[in-house]
């Protein structure tokens, strides 16, 4: 929030200057100051917030790279004479706390060309998939990874 303000002041100013930069991290400060003292704030919040904001961009760059890669695969399925197809409804258990967590994972797989989710009870997932080989390792892919790491940094206390 701190930064957010100190931007938020050079931007109302409109100009860069040293006097500009001194009195923005002033009143920068006075302003955060307030939103601790009176609004449930605190520096653990904030540097959770940028934890949270990391493992986000972590997630949306393996989401990214994952649809890369099964495009290149499903085309590659779809294309080729000689593999024969085997789609198949893959059953899997993860550790996730919440329905966020859930959602995140469920959306992801989704995305990702070759799979569906279909079903979601619990901790337990179905998800219907091109070919049996996509279905290798779904409860132990990096999505799961880095929203478990979300999860525990906002679910500890």
């Amino acid at each position: 929030m701190f930064v957010l303000y100190f931007c938020l002041w050079v931007i109302f100013n409109g100009t860069w200057t040293t006097e500009i930069a001194v009195i923005g991290l002033g009143v920068a400060a006075v302003i955060f100051w307030f939103t601790c003292k009176f609004m449930d704030y605190s520096l653990n919040k904030e540097k959770k917030l940028y934890i949270s904001l990391w493992l986000l961009l972590q997630y949306a760059g393996i989401l990214f790279w994952e649809i890369i890669q099964a495009n290149l695969a499903a085309v590659r399925l779809i294309l080729s004479e000689k593999e024969i197809v085997e789609p198949v409804l893959a059953h899997f258990t993860v550790d996730l706390k919440t329905q966020t967590g859930k959602t995140l994972l469920a959306n992801a797989i989704t995305l990702t060309p070759g799979t569906i989710t279909v079903n979601i009870d619990g901790n337990h997932f179905a998800v219907h998939c091109l070919d049996k080989s996509i279905a290798v390792g779904m409860d132990s892919s990096s999505f799961v990874k880095v929203i478990t790491k979300l999860e525990n940094l906002w679910i500890k206390d």
